[in-house]
């Protein structure tokens, strides 16, 4: 792609701005959170084209937001966030994305990584033998249909009646596991169909299962609350709503498509398409979102079930030994009604987080009790032989995202091309010469997810911990790597 070479005006080490005057048609300025070297490479591609363009939106509040692992998306840039006026605004499927509630939840352990290293390979082989992952592949659970209704509309709440976890599952989950107001008879046939073998399967691409090792902590009292310390082995899951989410998302882009004109919706993109929030197309699209993301929570809930059970097997312990608590679940594909101050005054707001993460600040009130102090508890994952990193969210935040943040490191390369820089290499064993043992679904998921295929962690998570958006507690390295 092109350089983008549109007006930019730094405001400090960490924020540029877009200003509303770039293009006629634009109701707020963009906002991005980026260092001066990250932005050199931001501007290489057309993803700050795809910020202004998100401005256009009717109801959009404040700032077209992007994080610093922001990227070329379909119509929202990757890393987004637009919050959206629930009485004049509108809903975009582009700004949550295809895989609607992508997400990654972090499970703490008792174990020290020195005691189970030689253990690390039997256990991601063991792990790949009992959670199906890669391009359209089962799950090994079986549900009628009646049950995928009740999967839609329960999430998380489903799994752990049905015995796949514990109650104390749902408190450390955002929204507890569940948006309100899904209607299952809002979701397609096919997409219906594309679901029902697939829960409690990994999926593909960037999606992953890690046994990792705490190599350094930043706030020690933070950590200690946490439950978090050095040498500390974590579990991390990361997968979304599979075929069903892809599906409805499809759906309701060409629904989008066909009422541009209805609505008088002048987008300069028509990959932006929407429906105004009280329209009867968007009250169906958020119904249906919201059932793609409850199946998505109710999914990780059952890989993380199988995964207790296998360590706790391979390894022969109990699960008092084992540990294996949740510490978090977050979303990073989706639209949420939240309240935010805006301009002194607490208004609803439709907020569109793609390739993005909640971080809400300490004292909110949709935090679980052990969080109120602290701030929302935030994954940020990285990819295969990358660090990964557990933040916590901040006023900051609050006042300035509409309590949002990062979400991974970004890609700086496309698939193919990361495809074509890995030719003749055997990424696999490049990971082993540096103590990761990686079992993934074929070689080519290694060479389109190496680690130089996305942008610095480090760099990113220093971003979003110097803006104040998030603050750092640990950092995890990889140790085995479960790949669809």
């Amino acid at each position: 792609m092109a350089t983008w070479n549109g007006p930019l005006e730094k405001i400090d080490d960490y924020r540029w701005r877009i200003p509303k005057s770039y293009k006629q048609g634009m109701r707020v300025p963009g906002i991005i959170y980026a260092d001066a070297d990250m932005m050199k490479q931001i501007r290489g591609e057309q993803a700050l084209e795809q910020v202004a363009n998100v401005a256009f939106l009717p109801g959009i509040v404040n700032h077209s937001l992007a994080m610093p692992d922001i990227h070329w998306g379909y119509g929202f840039p990757i890393g987004g966030v637009a919050a959206m006026d629930v009485k004049s605004g509108v809903v975009s499927p582009g700004g949550v994305g295809y895989d609607i509630n992508c997400g990654v939840r972090a499970l703490r352990s008792n174990l020290k990584a020195d005691d189970i290293r030689p253990k690390v390979p039997e256990l991601i082989d063991a792990l790949f033998s009992q959670i199906p992952c890669g391009v359209g592949k089962g799950g090994r659970l079986r549900v009628s249909y009646d049950d995928l209704d009740r999967v839609l509309t329960e999430g998380s709440g489903w799994a752990v009646k049905n015995g796949f976890g514990e109650k104390e599952d749902l408190l450390h989950t955002e929204a507890e596991g569940a948006i309100p107001d899904a209607d299952p008879s809002l979701v397609g046939e096919r997409a219906k169909k594309r679901g029902l073998p697939q829960l409690g399967s990994l999926g593909s691409g960037n999606h992953f299962l890690e046994i990792q090792e705490v190599d350094a902590i930043y706030d020690e009292d933070s950590a200690k609350a946490l439950g978090i310390f050095k040498g500390q082995v974590l579990v991390m899951i990361h997968s979304g709503s599979r075929g069903l989410g892809y599906q409805v998302c499809d759906d309701y882009l060409v629904v989008m498509g066909r009422i541009q004109e209805k609505y008088k919706l002048d987008l300069p993109d028509r990959q932006l398409a929407a429906a105004p929030i009280q329209s009867g197309e968007g009250k169906d699209y958020l119904s249906a979102m919201a059932c793609a993301a409850n199946y998505a929570w109710c999914n990780r809930q059952v890989i993380m079930h199988w995964t207790r059970e296998t360590v706790m097997r391979v390894l022969g312990l109990s699960p008092r030994d084992f540990g294996g608590e949740l510490i978090y679940d977050v979303a990073h594909n989706i639209a949420k009604f939240e309240e935010h101050e805006v301009d002194g005054k607490l208004r609803k707001l439709l907020v569109h987080r793609k390739g993005a993460t909640r971080a809400f600040g300490p004292g909110h009130e949709e935090l679980p009790p052990d969080f109120k102090k602290l701030g929302q508890p935030v994954i940020v994952p990285g990819d295969m032989g990358t660090a990964s990193y557990l933040l916590l969210g901040t006023e900051t935040a609050m006042a300035e995202t509409f309590g949002s943040t990062c979400h991974g490191a970004g890609r700086k390369m496309s698939r193919k091309g990361a495809m074509r820089a890995a030719k003749g290499r055997r990424i696999d064993k490049e990971l082993a010469d540096r103590g990761i043992y990686v079992h993934a679904f074929g070689r080519g998921t290694l060479a389109e997810e190496m680690p130089e295929a996305y942008k610095d962690v480090d760099e990113v998570v220093a971003v979003v911990d110097g803006a104040g958006i998030s603050r750092k507690v640990a950092r995890m390295v990889p140790m085995g790597v479960m790949k669809g």
